[in-house]
């Protein structure tokens, strides 16, 4: 068990499952190891994390793709970090 806590948002579950069922093989690999990053070390390791500006909170995203970014928020106090989706880029969809 990590350092943080890793909880999903219900768009994020959406995303998942939507993933799951019809997303490449790579992208389902790049999502588990974002995971295990998460658990550790929320803000270094794969999928070019960066910390997103003009957002309340530490926002951050990791590419998946070209099309999808994996976009979370992490709670420092409560060593925390949520997953608010999986599917597309910064809201536009």
């Amino acid at each position: 068990m990590g350092k943080y806590l890793v909880q999903f948002s219900k768009k994020a579950i959406k995303d998942l499952q939507v993933i799951k069922k019809s997303g490449t093989k790579s992208d389902k690999d790049k999502i588990e190891n974002f995971l295990i990053d998460l658990e550790n070390e929320p803000r270094k390791g794969l999928g070019n994390p960066e910390q997103l500006k003009y957002y309340d909170g530490e926002v951050w995203s990791r590419r998946i793709n070209k099309k999808d970014r994996f976009i979370y928020e992490i709670y420092e106090e409560e060593k925390l970090t949520v997953v608010i989706q999986s599917l597309g880029h910064y809201g536009d969809k």
